[in-house]
């Protein structure tokens, strides 16, 4: 399913894949964090054969209108404060989503999968 937000000249729909594009780069951005993580195998034997990297771990749901849940699969460092660590992603993907978007986001979960040491 898609988002879509209203305007005065029309509609402008964004695809899942976009947003959790958007979130992807964004969440990279964050100190302590290692890397994404695969929501599920399926998904982990898929993507080795389609290099799609900017997507992985990344959750988007959404009813078809304006507002989006995020959920963010990660590995973070090892001794790093992971509530700081995982509210630093949270604003950054939130405020990187609702700039280029105008979407409103209601909330971003993140699931931490994995510890690098």
């Amino acid at each position: 399913m898609s988002a879509a937000l209203k305007n005065d000249l029309g509609t402008i729909t964004y695809t899942e894949d976009y947003i959790a594009s958007i979130a992807g780069v964004s969440a990279m951005e964050c100190y302590g964090l290692v890397g994404m993580s695969q929501k599920n195998i399926t998904e982990s034997i898929t993507n080795l054969f389609k290099g799609d990297n900017l997507k992985k771990g990344v959750k988007v749901k959404t009813d078809g209108s304006e507002n989006l849940v995020v959920e963010l699969y990660i590995t973070v460092k090892y001794g790093v404060s992971l509530s700081a660590v995982a509210e630093n992603i949270i604003d950054k993907v939130k405020y990187s989503i609702e700039k280029e978007t105008g979407l409103n986001v209601s909330s971003v979960d993140i699931i931490v999968q994995g510890i690098q040491f």
